[in-house]
């Protein structure tokens, strides 16, 4: 069973090697100037070339070929010559198009090359029994996990890379236009709707929303508990019930935020799509309103 558990593990790498270099496509055909390839006709040939013998060759060994796994040897024991002497020739960190064109030249993938030569070599000698029902079934439960396993970190790795790039791209905050809603600095009829709700020292949020909008909806608890913090009151106004303070606001459309001093001031505005784009709207009114107290 070892044997055909190595032939098995041994064709698949030769498999994958052929399938990252096929989808690494022009850049492993540049990577092969490394070894000093650079005519792109030339490049081509030997990329469709190394993909073919190493698909075949690979299929091979998975199936218990002796001479797929000869050649595959002499295949990897050529790859590590070659890049011992791109090693040598101070290449050291140049692409090495083993799987594709990610791959780096180094002692880790001369390393991975001649291990990979020793063990196809290896294959032929080892007695190779064929597996019963059970030991099948156990090799393909093994091979499942696996993949499962190198499923998670594929997803785990993704997961990361999503969460780097998010950290990296600044948050947006409302979008505050011109002669759109109320003027900042202007005094409102808005606070009157407000009540003694509006003390001083609090923010007045306004919020129009309208039943025909869908994000309303989902953003609905988040504007709720804005409203619960007790240094801002919250009014809703919505397009139907609430026209004419839709009208006497000019509102350009829901959802659509504007924040109140307590004298009716308005200190900002603008349309969110986020709660973190609501909670700019009152950053901007607290910033506001401690400049012009100072």
């Amino acid at each position: 069973m070892v044997s055909v558990v190595l032939c098995l593990v041994l064709g698949l790498a030769l498999v994958v090697g052929a399938v990252l270099k096929a989808a690494g496509g022009p850049a492993a055909r540049a990577a092969l100037a490394t070894y000093g390839i650079r005519s792109p006709r030339v490049a081509l040939g030997v990329w469709a070339g190394l993909i073919g013998v190493e698909a075949v060759l690979g299929v091979g060994v998975a199936a218990g070929l002796a001479w797929a796994a000869q050649a595959g040897a002499v295949l990897m024991a050529g790859a590590c010559a070659v890049q011992v002497g791109a090693i040598l020739a101070g290449r050291s960190g140049a692409p090495c198009a083993c799987f594709g064109a990610r791959g780096r030249v180094g002692s880790a993938s001369a390393g991975r090359a001649a291990v990979l030569a020793a063990a196809l070599a290896l294959v032929p000698l080892l007695p190779r029994e064929e597996p019963s029902t059970e030991g099948w079934l156990a090799i393909g439960l093994a091979f499942a996990l696996l993949g499962l396993a190198a499923l998670c970190v594929v997803v785990l790795a993704l997961a990361r890379e999503v969460g780097m790039l998010r950290l990296s791209v600044a948050p947006r905050g409302a979008l505050e236009v011109d002669h759109e809603g109320p003027e900042i600095g202007a005094r409102s009829a808005l606070a009157g709707a407000f009540g003694e709700a509006l003390a001083p020292g609090k923010i007045g949020l306004a919020v129009f929303t309208s039943d025909g909008c869908g994000l309303c909806r989902v953003l609905a608890p988040a504007v709720a508990a804005f409203g619960a913090h007790p240094a801002v009151a919250l009014r809703t106004f919505d397009e139907v019930e609430d026209a004419d303070a839709w009208a006497a606001a000019d509102v350009p459309g829901s959802p659509f935020a504007v924040a109140l001093d307590a004298d009716g001031t308005v200190l900002a505005k603008g349309t969110f799509n986020t709660g973190a784009q609501l909670e700019s709207v009152l950053a901007a009114a607290e910033r506001r309103r401690g400049a012009v107290r100072a």
